[in-house]
Order: structure tokens, then sequence, then C-alpha cells
């Protein structure tokens, strides 16, 4: 995860191996206590046992299953929605609509998560007019039988064989690996054979992942409730969200001197985990929100049309907010015009910032920022250690203000026209913003023992605990970007295209994680004509598309995601006489397989045909 940097190595090169795609393995012990178990009970080995731990940590981890055997990764998803729709006068329109869903897909956040059985429903009610509107909406969310794949997994290697067994010492798993790898060396084994004869006979009785045997204790802990070491992997979450808007045009009684618009909304979430997502243990957390706000908009002079509109927002656990913005659109010439904006906008912590409490496997616990999550984990008497302090061989304690929102202020500069008899369309853009109290993730350790923290026990349950939560960057964060789109119309209906894109996140201090996952530089390039040939009916579209490498940083693995390059490519045929169109096509049609983020699939090729047949 974040918490480190992906190293070389396999699970025969490694005995401490934690495989990006492979479960179960997150769980690690320094094998120095087993062998301490032995010296115990084996005075005489003492000394051998001495210089074998002088050497410094020995970690070793668990032996985990392949995601592709334990996880089912097909998606399948089913829809329905509808609308009743009434005139209630020739301006005035009334709207019941509702909109559920459920499936079954995997999805990454600071694990791997299987969602089973996952519903969510939409429902609203909506009045419309010429000049207003006002909704009422909802969400309701549902998690099924989904569960957090990592920890089920973990979970399952206990129930198989526990790691360290209280009753019968000598049947843990590390006390059986450590009796097996000293026994290995007093006969002569090298260390690396050594680590190879321990773990096959630590593994002893160890089902495969297609065994009814894995199966059923894999499937009882997956229904389990996610609740710390004594639970399972099953999510409990029940989320709502209520929200109520409005809106007001008042240009038809103020367009004298400005159109203007003003309008206003209200949202509450009530957090319902039952302590599997969110510190909801003891009953369902409601947050709420509301906010207002008023546009207005001017031609200034005949080419120079004006828009001004400010925000103000509240959320109950932070100090509200305004938030103005001006942007001025200039009319140079027919069909050119350029655009520069000022605004500045405002982003409260989400729901999971404030309030998230997950094990995430790893030894990792993903927490919010409230106070009261600092205060159950003993932040104020057991102090915690920045993670990079640790990397870097010293213990320091990390700094944990207070969290509060994220404000930027942005500046952006575009034109948009059109040169060369019209057949050319230029769309140019620039921005720059600066942030304040950027909100970035910052990882914490807090020791359980009174050994000094590093690099190689950190990850030991233990000896420490690590956790991810929110913080602000105490220095202004800034981003700029720019593009350049180009469009050429060519004689005989063919249309060439390009546009060049780059977007860059600076200033961010050291150690903290802003998961800015954009790629410095981006390219498209494509060619189509829709009326091909005397008949006009055959069409065709080929884009090439180019990505840069970036550094991808995430709670699930960090590192650098190579640049890809892809081609699409479609056909079309129209069929006027049956009122159609055929379509056979392609993304990515020469297979170039490439990823998006670390740990996910790699991509490759997706082909398709189409029919569209049109009734009227």
């Amino acid at each position: 995860g974040a918490t480190g940097k992906l190293i070389n190595g396999t699970r025969a090169t490694d005995p401490n191996y934690d495989g990006i795609n492979i479960y179960g393995d997150e769980t690690t012990g320094d094998l120095r206590l087993a062998l301490d178990g032995i010296a115990a009970q084996a005075p005489f080995l003492a000394p051998y046992i001495n210089n074998i731990k002088a050497k410094g940590p020995i970690n070793v981890s668990r032996t985990g299953y392949h995601e592709r055997d334990i996880v089912d990764p097909n998606t399948l998803n089913y829809k329905i929605g509808g609308a009743f729709h009434y005139k209630l006068t020739n301006d005035n329109e009334a709207r019941l609509m509702g909109q559920f869903g459920t499936g079954n897909t995997v999805y990454t956040g600071l694990g791997r998560y299987s969602l089973v059985g996952f519903k969510i429903a939409q429902y609203k009610f909506e009045l419309n007019s010429k000049n207003w509107f006002l909704r009422a909406w909802t969400t309701q969310e549902n998690s099924g039988d989904s569960y957090n794949i990592n920890v089920t997994t973990q979970l399952t290697n206990e129930r198989i064989k526990p790691s360290l067994n209280l009753t019968d010492p000598s049947k843990g798993w590390y006390a059986q690996y450590g009796q097996a790898f000293l026994g290995s060396l007093l006969n002569g084994s090298n260390e690396f054979d050594a680590h190879t004869a321990a773990r096959a006979f630590a593994d002893q009785g160890r089902p495969a992942a297609n065994s009814q045997q894995f199966k059923n204790i894999f499937n009882q802990v997956r229904s389990t409730p996610l609740k710390g070491t004594s639970g399972g992997g099953l999510f409990l979450d029940r989320t709502d969200l209520y929200s109520v808007e409005g809106q007001y045009n008042l240009s038809h009684l103020t367009s004298k001197y400005a159109d203007i618009i003003v309008g206003g909304n209200y949202r509450r979430f009530v957090l319902n985990s039952q302590g599997t997502l969110f510190a909801d243990s003891a009953g369902v957390i409601g947050i709420n929100e509301f906010g207002g706000y008023v546009q207005a908009s001017r031609k200034v002079i005949d080419p120079l049309t004006i828009t001004a509109s400010v925000r103000y927002d509240k959320n109950q656990n932070f100090e509200g907010r305004f938030t103005p913005r001006v942007t001025a659109l200039y009319k140079a010439a027919e069909n050119k015009n350029i655009r520069l904006s000022f605004q500045t906008a405002y982003r409260f912590p989400s729901t999971q910032n404030q309030w998230i409490n997950l094990d995430g496997g790893s030894n990792v616990q993903l927490i919010g920022a409230v106070q009261e999550l600092k205060n159950f984990y003993n932040f104020d008497t057991n102090p915690v250690y920045s993670l990079e302090s640790i990397i870097a061989g010293a213990q320091k304690l990390a700094v944990l203000p207070e969290l509060k929102p994220e404000s930027v202020t942005s500046f952006e500069l575009g034109y948009k026209g059109l040169h060369l008899e019209n057949k050319l369309l230029i769309d140019a853009y620039g921005y720059y913003g600066s942030y304040q109290n950027f909100i970035v993730t910052q990882q914490v350790v807090q020791s359980r023992s009174n050994v000094l923290l590093t690099i190689d026990n950190i990850r030991n349950p233990a000896v420490a605990k690590i956790f991810s939560l929110n913080t602000n960057a105490a220095e202004s964060v800034t981003t700029y970007g720019y593009g350049l789109g180009l469009e050429y119309k060519l004689p005989r209906n063919f249309n060439v295209s390009a546009n060049f894109s780059s977007d860059i996140l600076q200033d961010l201090p050291e150690g903290f994680i802003a998961f800015f996952n954009a790629p410095k530089y981006r390219a498209n390039l494509s060619i189509s004509n829709n009326a091909l040939l005397k008949s006009k009916l055959l069409g065709f579209n080929l884009t090439y598309r180019w990505q840069d490498e970036l550094f991808y940083e995430s709670t699930f693995a960090t590192g650098t995601v190579p640049a890809f390059h892809t081609l699409d490519a479609q056909i079309s045929h129209r069929i006027p006489k049956i009122r159609s169109v055929v379509k056979l096509g392609g993304n990515n049609i020469l297979n170039q397989y490439y990823i998006q983020g670390l740990g996910n699939p790699s991509i490759g090729g997706l082909y398709y045909v189409s029919f569209t047949y049109n009734v009227f």
C-alpha cells in the first residue's frame, strides 16, 4: 500500500513476501520471537540461537492465496429505472423518478473488496417551472454480502492454523516454522533452504484454494461482520443520503439590471455500517450540510459579459465559508471568444475523511480524523510517529493538527474560435490554482512495545500498528495545467483533430500523499468521416491515444505506471430504408496491454458489433 514501495522478489526468494495480488501474506512476524521460545525450552541451543538473532530481524510472512483463485472477477449489473411526469400547467411539471441497481464486482481501495449483491437505489421528486425548480431526493445503499478480501483471507489463514496458538504454543504457525528453520540450519542447510523447508513444514495441512475445506472456512469468515480480529470480512453498510435543493431564476424581474439566479440546498448523511466501515458501532452517525448561492450576469458592453456568483456552505462539523467566483467572456470577433475566470472553492472533509474506521489488512487501520477516533486509539497516551521518520531511521513524533476544510483559489484563461473560413476550430486553455489546507493522507505508526520502530518491524502487529488518516498540508500547494485542441474540416467530409494537455501538482510537503494520479502529458489524434463514397452511407473513425508515465499513489499500492498508447477504430454503415445503422469497431484494436493503476488488471482490446434501429 501507500506505506511502502514496490520491491523485487517472489515467495521463492523473500520469506517476508507480500504480493500485490496475493492475500493472507499481509500477516508477518519476527521469527526471533519463536526462536526465543525454543531457547527457553532448550537452553543448550541458546548460544547458537543468539548468533542467529544477532544478524537482525528475521521477518516472515504467512503464505497467501492468489486473487485469481479466491475472487470471482466477473462483473454483473442489473438496473431498472422509471419516471412519472405530469403536466400541472403549461409551464409547470411534476416528476417522480426511481432507479435501482444491484450486482457483483471487485472494488479497489485500502484493500481489495468483493462487492456481492451490492444494492443502491435513488428516488427523486421534482417540481419544474419556467423560472424555478425544487427537488427532493434520497440515495439508499445496501452492501449486501460484500466483504474485504484482504482481511477475510488473513482470518482464513488464522482459522486454518493460528499464527500464535496460546493454548498449545507448539501448534502455532510461527512456532512450527521456527522449529523447522532451526532444525534445517542445525542439519547443515543454508539459510535460503532452511526457510523453504520451514515454510513447507508450517504449511502442512494448508488446503488448496479450490478445495471444499478452504471454501467452507473462507465463506464462513466472509459472512461474519468485519469487526477486528474477532470478526470476519463482511460489510453491513446501510448508509443513506437525503437532499433537498431549489433554484429560482429572477431574470424576468431583474433583466433591466442583470440576469440573477438564487438557489440553495440541504443534505443529510446517515452513516450506518454497524461498525464495519465507520466508527458507528454505538449507533448511526448523522452529518448535516446546507448552502446557498446567488449568481448575476450582465453584458457590460456589447462584446463583454461578466458573470459573478457567491456561495455559502456549512457543515455541522466545520465552520461555514463564502466562495466568490467571477467570469468574463469577451467576444473578440464572430465565432471567437476569450474567457477569463477567477474562482474560489471550498471542500469539506468527506464522510470517510471524518468517520471511517476500517481494518485494511497489512497491519494498517484506516481511520477518520475526528478527535473521537484519535482518543479511541489512545493517541493522547500512546503517541504516534511519522512513517517517513521511521523509514529515515529516526523515530519522530507525528504532528496531527485538527483537520480543516480545503480551499482553493484559481485562475483560468481560455480561447475558443473558428479560423480559416470556419474550417479550423481552436480551443486552448491554461489554469493555475493555489490550495490552502490541502487535504492529504498521512501514515503514522503507534508502538505496541518498547522497541525502536524500524522499517523492518512496523508490519509486525506485535510490535506496532500503522494508521492511515487525513490531515492538512501546512503550506500552500499549487497546481497548474494547460491544453490545446485543434479540429480541421478537410474536403469530402474528412475531419482531423488533435489535442494535448498537461496537469501538474507541486509544493506538496514530503511525507504526505495527495493521490494526484494524473499523467503529466496526454495526447489524442483522430481522423474521421461520416459520409464516405458517393452514397455517403459509410463512415469511419480512427483515434490514437497516448498517456505519459505517472507515479501512481493509492492506499492499495504505490509506484510507477508505465506510459501507454492505444488505437481505436470504428466503421459504420447507414441503412436508410430501415432507419438503421450497423457499426463494427474496437478500443485498443492492436491489443497492447496496459494498466491504469498498480495492482489493477491489465487492459487489452475490446471489440464490438452494434445494430441501431430508429423507430421514428
